[in-house]
């Protein structure tokens, strides 16, 4: 259907059909349209001068940033004003967030003094706060209203509102009382005060907030939007979840790129250019490989343990890969439940404890299949040596020690990077398991030499 729809449009740009364009483009549907617009990128700008300026806007504000750039470059000067200004302010602030200081200046001029104010207020919130996020297009009521007046109001201003599925109750100050659903006031008698519905168990946002704090908020509370407030409560906007859906899926998207060991890209993967891709991965590639060196360097201490037990060298990927694999399942597991609010530095102890037990377990399962492996090996060759046992016992051991110290490693150190202040994302699995790497090997021999000394050692 969609290739159907993409050869119809390029036929009727071939006949420079605008009206017929218009027409078609007006009856397809939001993601339709966006479909076109990747598939036609040399076609974008037409596209949305073409359209009709309220569809314009709705197919705008599902654009990926690079998109919007390079159409707002090329927007004829009417069709931006509009754009501009029909723009819901959320969606208008996050735009020129992204953009350059003189591109937002020129954008902003085209806006109307009200709206003008409003733009460079909500862009005075530092980037990552729940300000930049908000709306200041809500319905707002005093709490000696009645229900009558109430919903004359709306029908007057919810229009221009972003929801009017809550009402917000101030005081004559501003103050934030109480936020109502719309399907309380529907059912209460005319005559009651809406101030009379408030139960003061409303939720609300800091507008200084981190954007994360709000996901958090949104995810245990089953809400439609959310109000904002400053240091004294007053009530400055709404946050609704379409945004904070949004910022999900951003803040989800540069936390896998960063557990993978990665700088989060700034647009798509196919847009980025080739030197900015490599750019943003060679970072993390030369500290992991920096990490990785001290693995030949941990190696090269036990040099003369190998030449005498050669045998040991064949174990050590097992050896080195079972603690990055056990650490890096304990890395993804704390960053995810941090993430969704499960667990927080202070519960490091309770973490610990269930990585040693868990550790332990694993390890212990690891270590007597690593165990059972040279015990069936040894029914059928005698490549391990009349000391063999020593040798299982070796790799068993040292396999329990491995993993229960990379699910201890793999779990502490996103909170030691919170507790610092870091991302905990940036704790990777590949970084994770550098760490696991190198200590590995050292747990491996020494392990070796307690249990081979004097045999083969």
């Amino acid at each position: 259907m969609e290739e159907m729809i993409v050869e119809e449009v390029v036929e009727l740009l071939e006949q420079q059909d605008d009206a017929q364009l218009k027409d078609y483009l007006d009856n397809l549907n939001i993601s339709d349209v966006e479909h076109l617009i990747d598939e036609l990128p040399e076609h974008a700008v037409k596209f949305i001068d073409t359209l009709a300026i309220n569809r314009a806007v709705n197919v705008f504000r599902i654009l990926d940033f690079p998109t919007q750039e390079r159409i707002l470059k090329k927007l004829p000067g009417t069709k931006l004003a509009e754009l501009i200004n029909l723009l819901p302010p959320d969606d208008r602030t996050a735009l020129f967030s992204e953009l350059k200081g003189d591109a937002v200046k020129k954008l902003i001029i085209l806006l109307p003094a009200a709206d003008r104010l409003e733009a460079l207020s909500l862009l005075g919130y530092k980037e990552n706060s729940v300000g930049r996020l908000m709306t200041p297009d809500y319905v707002a009521v005093k709490t000696h209203w009645t229900i009558a007046r109430v919903i004359e109001h709306i029908r007057w201003y919810g229009k221009n509102s972003e929801t009017i599925d809550v009402i917000y109750i101030i005081d004559e100050e501003g103050v934030l009382i109480d936020d109502i659903r719309i399907r309380e006031v529907l059912l209460a008698e005319p005559q009651t005060k809406i101030g009379d519905l408030a139960d003061n168990r409303t939720i609300a946002l800091n507008a200084n907030d981190p954007q994360e704090e709000a996901i958090n908020v949104f995810r245990m509370n089953n809400r439609v939007a959310l109000p904002v407030v400053d240091d004294s409560d007053m009530l400055l906007g709404i946050v609704t979840v379409d945004d904070i859906l949004w910022l999900a899926n951003e803040e989800y998207t540069e936390d896998i790129h960063k557990i993978g060991g990665t700088q989060a890209l700034d647009e798509p993967y196919l847009d980025m250019p080739l030197l900015g891709l490599v750019k943003k991965r060679i970072g993390w590639l030369i500290v992991l490989f920096l990490g990785e060196m001290l693995t030949a360097t941990a190696m090269s201490h036990f040099q003369a343990d190998i030449e005498k037990a050669v045998i040991l060298a064949m174990f050590v990927p097992l050896i080195i890969s079972s603690g990055g694999n056990s650490g890096s399942q304990a890395s993804t597991l704390i960053i995810q439940a941090m993430a969704l609010g499960e667990i927080t530095v202070g519960d490091w102890w309770r973490i610990m404890r269930r990585e040693i037990q868990s550790g332990l377990m694993l390890g212990i399962a690891l270590g007597f299949i690593g165990f059972l492996r040279i015990f069936i090996w040894v029914q059928f060759t005698d490549m391990y040596g009349p000391h063999w046992l020593l040798i299982g016992l070796t790799v068993g051991v040292a396999l329990v020690g491995v993993v229960l110290w990379g699910s201890l490693a793999g779990s502490m150190l996103p909170l030691i990077l919170k507790r610092l202040g870091a991302d905990p994302a940036t704790s990777s699995a590949p970084f994770v398991a550098t760490l696991v790497d190198v200590t590995g090997l050292i747990i491996y021999f020494s392990v070796a030499v307690m249990f081979l000394k004097g045999v083969l050692l």
